[in-house]
């Protein structure tokens, strides 16, 4: 469904994606993991179009969208729930989810999806009024993946949806997570926290210094001793 060849990045002098090839395949949950610096942010811009790659392909459904601009990519079918939340803070919950479907102009199936994306966080149809400020850490990173959402994406890519957030939490965010999975999106997951992020992986690579070191299946790589070694403190 989605697949990079061969991409390099780089940031000016600095060489932060070194040739990587990986593959997300239709329905599954990929993952990738590794330490601050590694390069996985990096490669979520680049199939997002923030970032432009010096060589390589990103393709998608069997065409090419290396380069492609962030809003043509999104059109296709592919979302971003940016690290850091990046909600507009000044708008309502309602407001923000209606910004996520701004490629869209089927006022019906907006509505519907509101409506979906409620179920799938009743915190936030409580808050629907809410300025986006005001919402707790947790409450912001589930808007974050609502309002991406919310362009009815086939594939959903998730950038560190667990940071600042505390256990409690971080186990509600990867449980909803797994029910977007379940009702058939495809999801590439970028996660600090290894050992949870390989728990829901069907696959996984392990980035280091924009290089793939390791890849394997979500619960094979989960009791690597390489992997347990450098990620999962033991």
């Amino acid at each position: 469904m989605l697949s990079l060849e061969n991409l390099q990045v780089y940031y000016g002098a600095i060489h932060a994606i070194k040739g990587i090839s990986i593959t997300i395949p239709k329905g599954k949950v990929v993952t990738l993991i590794g330490a601050n610096g590694a390069g996985k942010s990096t490669v979520l811009r680049a199939i997002s179009g923030l970032t432009k790659p010096r060589s390589g392909r990103i393709v998608y459904n069997q065409a090419e969208i290396t380069g492609w601009p962030p809003e043509n990519v999104v059109r296709q079918g592919i979302a971003l729930a940016p690290e850091g939340r990046r909600i507009l803070p000044h708008l309502t919950v309602f407001e923000n989810l209606q910004l996520g479907a701004y490629s869209r102009s089927d006022k019906a199936g907006i509505a519907e999806d509101i409506d979906k994306v409620y179920g799938l966080f009743p915190r936030l149809q409580e808050r629907a009024q809410q300025k986006g400020g005001t919402l707790s850490g947790g409450e912001q990173q589930m808007l974050a993946v609502a309002r991406a959402l919310m362009s009815r994406p086939q594939v959903l890519m998730l950038d560190e949806p667990s940071l600042g957030l505390a256990p409690k939490l971080v186990a509600e965010v990867f449980e909803i997570i797994r029910a977007i999975n379940a009702q058939g999106c495809t999801v590439l997951l970028v996660e600090q926290n290894a050992f949870t992020a390989l728990r829901i992986a069907d696959y996984a690579y392990v980035l280091e210094v924009g290089t793939i070191v390791l890849e394997g299946e979500g619960e094979a790589l989960l009791h690597d001793e390489r992997v347990r070694a450098a990620y999962l403190g033991g």
